[in-house]
């Protein structure tokens, strides 16, 4: 918990700090709450979609809690972030995965 209060202590000096919103959801995770992760990357990805990392995380989160056809919108989404971004490290793990999902 020491590491989500460190977090959560930045983030009171600035709330929409993409960066620490996405580690705040990869520590919930490892704790298993997973609509708050879920809920972290979403407004992530709605306040600063060009923030790739965050689609690769979502989208994997969305295929744990079965939600598959939203992790196919999420992939897909980042690919297209991705592309615009020129990081083509993340599209192709974006691809890969998102591969893995469809085939």
């Amino acid at each position: 918990m020491d590491r989500i209060a460190r977090i959560l202590a930045f983030l009171e000096q600035n709330p929409k700090d993409s960066f620490l919103r996405h580690a705040l959801a990869l520590e919930y995770i490892k704790l298993e709450q997973l609509q708050e992760a879920k809920a972290l990357f979403l407004a992530v990805l709605t306040d600063d979609p060009g923030y790739v990392g965050s689609y690769y995380h979502l989208a994997k989160l969305l295929e744990t809690l079965e939600e598959r056809e939203a992790a196919i919108q999420w992939y897909e989404k980042g690919m297209e972030a991705a592309k615009n971004a020129g990081d083509n490290h993340a599209l192709n793990e974006l691809r890969a995965a998102y591969e893995d999902l469809i085939f």
